[in-house]
């Protein structure tokens, strides 16, 4: 097996061609080098130089021998350079869930921040429900899942991003869209549209809780699974909606969004990750994500 070593005593050798100079320039004495090459010479049977007492010059064999290694050299230095990206979780890929809301709050300047300090890491992102991210993240399909907490298994980690009030989205000709608040008990005999509970429990039991409060049970004549759809159903006059403050964002045509007179809870994003798991990029991505607390 060729050492590592040997093979930079002859590159050495090569390029000052003068054993005297090499061995300076390595901090060796020279007839320990001149021993190592000609060991490397009989390790790889043909000859490296051409040897006077005068001169020393590379051989045909030597020329083309002196090229690879200068080429491998080249590789290992970017082998261990890559690895060294890696680990400090700069270099790699990452794979990313969403909820739909998400995309119209904290992802783009989560992942425009992301992209601006660790440009290297190729993203894959992936628009998901709150259950749906955390069965891909148990079966080690996405790295981190922005999500509607609470998150109860303790599988995962996970903090809160982002935290924004709840409003009313009603279809632009509606009764109540002339009003600068709507009270939810203006709300009591109104058709809603929601999405299913096991999407996202956290956020459904916020908007039940909130109805209850005031003496009422939401009527949900429409289910959705994501939040533009839900707009989009209010649109077509379907029913209300109680929503997130950024789908405002959304800019749907035929929707208008009230604040509540009632105080209304929070509703959150997090960022969720295997606890046990957490590679460098991972890491990064967490550390940057607490930079942007909202």
């Amino acid at each position: 097996m060729i050492d590592l070593r040997h093979l930079r005593y002859f590159m050495a050798v090569a390029e000052e061609l003068h054993f005297g100079r090499a061995a300076e320039r390595l901090h060796i004495a020279q007839p320990p080098l001149s021993q190592q090459i000609r060991q490397l010479e009989a390790e790889l049977g043909f000859q490296l130089f051409y040897r006077t007492k005068r001169s020393v010059e590379l051989t045909e064999a030597g020329q083309v021998f002196l090229q690879e290694c200068q080429r491998l050299f080249r590789q290992l230095d970017q082998a261990i350079e890559m690895g060294r990206q890696v680990s400090r979780g700069e270099l790699g890929q990452l794979v990313i869930g969403f909820v739909s809301s998400a995309a119209y709050n904290v992802l783009p300047t989560l992942l425009r921040s992301f992209r601006m300090q660790i440009p290297k890491v190729s993203l894959e992102l992936h628009e998901l429900t709150t259950d749906q991210q955390l069965h891909w993240l148990h079966d080690r399909r996405l790295d981190v899942g922005l999500i509607r907490p609470p998150v109860d298994d303790p599988t995962f980690a996970a903090f809160t991003i982002l935290q924004e009030s709840l409003v009313v989205a009603l279809p632009e000709q509606h009764p109540l869209a002339c009003q600068h608040h709507v009270s939810l008990q203006q709300l009591a005999h109104e058709a809603f549209v929601l999405f299913p509970r096991p999407l996202a429990p956290g956020l459904y039991d916020q908007i039940i809780s909130l109805c209850q409060q005031v003496g009422f049970s939401p009527n949900v004549v429409q289910e959705a699974i994501q939040m533009q759809t839900i707009v989009s159903l209010v649109a077509a006059e379907i029913g209300v909606a109680i929503v997130p403050i950024s789908l405002q964002n959304l800019q749907r045509t035929g929707v208008i969004y009230k604040p509540l007179q009632e105080p209304t809870p929070k509703a959150e994003i997090a960022i969720a990750w295997r606890r046990s798991d957490v590679s460098p990029i991972v890491e990064r991505f967490l550390e940057i994500a607490r930079q942007l607390i909202l």
